[in-house]
C-alpha cells in the first residue's frame, strides 16, 4: 500500500470527442440585457471561453507538458494520490511541497518548476513535489468522507515521509493556504517553514479586535465585506449540498466551465483557464472537489492554539486581503509578511487579479518564497 508508482496521463481520444461534441451542441441559458454580472458569471465570457476552448485549446499539449515532469501516484488513507516530484540537481536543494486549490489543480505551479529546481547558483534551490488535492484531478474521485484540510495535511506529511524528506517546507495558495498551516501545526519538527499567500483569520467577534485597525485594514475588512454578500454563493452551495450541484457539473462541460469560471479572474488567460477546468472534466472529479467545501464546514476538528513555525506570507492587491492583527492571532511566528500591487483593478472588482500568483505574477512570488526560505537558513 506504500508503494509509490510512476504515474503518465493518456486520455482516451474517445473522451475528447465526446467533450468535443458537448461543447459543440451545449444549451445556453436564457440571459436579461443589460445587467452585467449581476446575476453571476455573464454569459459572454463563458461563451468566449467554451469556444476557446472547443476550438484552440489543446488537450494533448497539456498532456506532454504535464507528462515532461515525473508523476507518481501513492495510496494514502484509503485514496490515490497524484503527484509531480521533481528533484533538483542541487545537493542544498530544500525539499518544499506545493498545494493547490480549487478550482485551480497543479497547472498552477507549472510556471515556477525550473526556476525552483534549477536556478541559478546563487539563488536556493528545491526538490519540488506538487500533489493533487485528494478528490481533485487525477487524485480522485475520492472513494471516503471526511477529506477537509486537516486530513489532507496529515496525508501530505505522510507523502513527503514516504518521499524520504525529513525537513521541507509548505508552500500553498488558496485551499493549500489553510492545508500548509495545519502540516506545520501537527508536524513542527519535519516543517522549516510555511509560505501562503493568503491568511484566513477572521475577526471573532470581539469588538475590542477592531480598536485602532488601520484605514487599510478597514478598507480589507470591507471588501471581505463585499465579498461575502455577492461572491460567496459558491462556498455556500459546495459547503451544503454539493451532490446537488454535481449532476450539473458532471454532466455539461459548459455548465462545469460557468461555475469554475466565477472563481477565475477576469484578467486570466483562456488557455490557463480552460487547462484547470478540463482536468477536473477529464478525471470526473468536478462532483468529489467540490465536497472539499461540505467536509470542510462539516468537521468537528478545530484545534485552538497558534501555529508555532516560521511563517511567510506574500499577498497581491487584487486578491483576498489578510489582516496581521487576526493572522498574529492564529499564527504566533510570523516572519515575512509582504504585499504586491500586482492585480490591482486588473478586470475590475470580480477580477481578484493575483489569486494565481504562481502563474499571474511567477518572478514575484519566486523571489518571495527564495527570501523566505534563506532566512530560515
Amino acid at each position: 500500500m506504500n508503494a509509490i508508482r510512476p504515474f503518465r496521463i493518456d486520455v482516451p481520444q474517445t473522451q475528447l470527442d465526446d467533450l468535443s461534441e458537448r461543447l459543440t451542441r451545449a444549451l445556453w441559458p436564457n440571459e436579461l440585457a443589460g445587467v452585467g454580472d449581476a446575476y453571476g458569471v455573464p454569459g459572454d465570457r463563458v461563451r468566449a471561453l467554451a469556444e476557446y476552448w472547443a476550438r484552440e485549446f489543446d488537450w494533448r499539449a497539456l498532456e506532454a507538458k504535464l507528462n515532461a515532469y515525473p508523476q507518481f501516484t501513492t495510496e494514502i488513507d484509503g485514496e490515490d494520490i497524484h503527484f509531480l516530484h521533481v528533484r533538483s540537481s542541487r545537493e542544498d536543494a530544500l525539499p518544499v511541497i506545493l498545494t493547490h486549490g480549487w478550482p485551480g489543480s497543479v497547472v498552477e505551479y507549472l510556471d515556477v518548476i525550473e526556476a525552483l529546481t534549477e536556478p541559478s547558483a546563487d539563488q536556493p534551490a528545491f526538490h519540488v513535489v506538487i500533489p493533487s488535492l485528494p478528490g481533485f484531478g487525477f487524485s480522485g474521485p475520492t472513494r471516503s468522507t471526511g477529506w477537509n484540510r486537516y486530513r489532507t495535511a496529515r496525508a501530505w506529511v505522510e507523502l513527503m515521509n514516504r518521499l524520504g524528506y525529513d525537513q521541507y517546507g509548505a508552500i500553498g495558495n488558496d485551499a493549500g493556504s489553510m492545508i500548509a498551516p495545519e502540516m506545520g501545526r501537527i508536524a513542527p519538527q519535519h516543517i522549516v517553514g510555511v509560505h501562503v499567500t493568503q491568511l484566513f483569520s477572521f475577526p471573532s467577534g470581539d469588538p475590542a479586535e477592531f480598536e485602532g485597525l488601520s484605514a487599510e485594514d478597514m478598507a480589507a475588512l470591507g471588501h471581505l465585506q463585499w465579498f461575502h454578500e455577492n461572491k460567496m454563493a459558491f462556498n455556500t452551495l459546495q459547503s451544503q449540498q454539493p451532490a446537488t450541484l454535481a449532476f450539473a457539473l458532471a454532466d455539461s462541460p459548459v455548465g462545469l466551465l460557468g461555475w469554475n469560471a466565477q472563481l477565475f479572474g477576469e484578467s486570466l488567460d483562456p488557455e490557463f483557464v480552460i487547462a484547470n477546468t478540463a482536468i477536473y472534466w477529464l478525471t470526473g472529479t468536478a462532483a468529489s472537489s467540490i465536497r472539499f467545501y461540505y467536509e470542510d464546514a462539516h468537521t468537528s476538528e478545530h484545534p485552538t492554539e497558534p501555529t508555532t513555525v516560521p511563517t511567510a506570507l506574500a499577498m497581491f492587491k487584487g486578491d483576498f486581503q489578510s489582516i496581521r492583527r487576526f493572522a498574529e492571532r492564529d499564527h504566533k511566528n510570523i516572519v515575512s509578511w509582504n504585499s504586491y500591487d500586482i492585480g490591482v483593478n486588473a478586470g475590475g472588482p470580480n477580477d481578484a487579479a493575483g489569486h494565481y500568483a504562481a502563474h499571474e505574477a511567477p518572478e514575484v512570488l519566486l523571489a518571495d518564497i527564495r527570501s523566505f526560505f534563506a532566512q530560515l537558513g
